[in-house]
């Protein structure tokens, strides 16, 4: 998505020649292929662990430093590819984001009109909250499990599910937002409300 903005805000004469239907195929194969290879070792590391500390899991799926947290064995190669994990899905994805909103920003910062500036800044914002709403709750789980022994079962579970349902959930709800019918409807819709 940020790249599609990006593409729209800097060449948007040229966005259908950039973005074929043959290259936004090619990007999405290349993600979930990149999605399968980073998540099909996860189980093959767990499946060789020992479980002896119980079954009982913070949250309500299986989340690999959780479920590494119940094994006896030693579980070094799986934190370090853990790391790995990290590193390559989510630190790479993140910096290309911000990569991407620091060229839109230059893009935009060199458009001459304040409203031609703040149509295309409105064409990002949804995607910048879309990504907020994802990495936040995602942040807030990683240093859950560095404080686990200061943190309750409860808060795990509430921000576990937080992190599982919540950008799927708004993801259509900031999208739908966008649109000027759905925003008249709304305001209508506050405006009877209040009378």
């Amino acid at each position: 998505m940020a790249f599609d903005r990006f593409v729209a805000i800097s060449h948007p004469l040229q966005y259908t020649t950039i973005l074929t239907n043959s290259r936004v195929t090619k990007m999405g194969l290349a993600a979930f292929l990149r999605g399968v290879a980073l998540m099909t070792p996860l189980p093959i590391l767990l499946k060789r662990l020992p479980f002896c500390k119980g079954q009982m899991l913070s949250y309500s799926y299986c989340l690999h430093p959780n479920v590494m947290k119940l094994a006896c064995g030693q579980v070094k190669i799986n934190i370090f590819y853990g790391l790995i994990l990290v590193i390559f899905s989510f630190g790479i994805d993140f910096l290309l984001i911000a990569l991407s909103y620091v060229l839109i920003f230059q893009a935009v910062l060199g458009i001459a009109s304040r409203e031609g500036q703040m149509k295309a800044l409105n064409t990002c914002l949804s995607h910048i909250f879309i990504v907020f709403i994802y990495y936040g709750p995602l942040l807030a789980i990683t240093v859950m499990h560095r404080i686990h022994h200061k943190s309750s079962p409860l808060a795990h579970a509430v921000l576990g599910n937080i992190y599982l349902f919540m950008p799927p959930m708004l993801n259509p709800i900031v999208y739908s937002l966008k649109t000027k019918q759905i925003r008249a409807a709304l305001r209508k819709s506050f405006k009877v409300q209040q009378a």
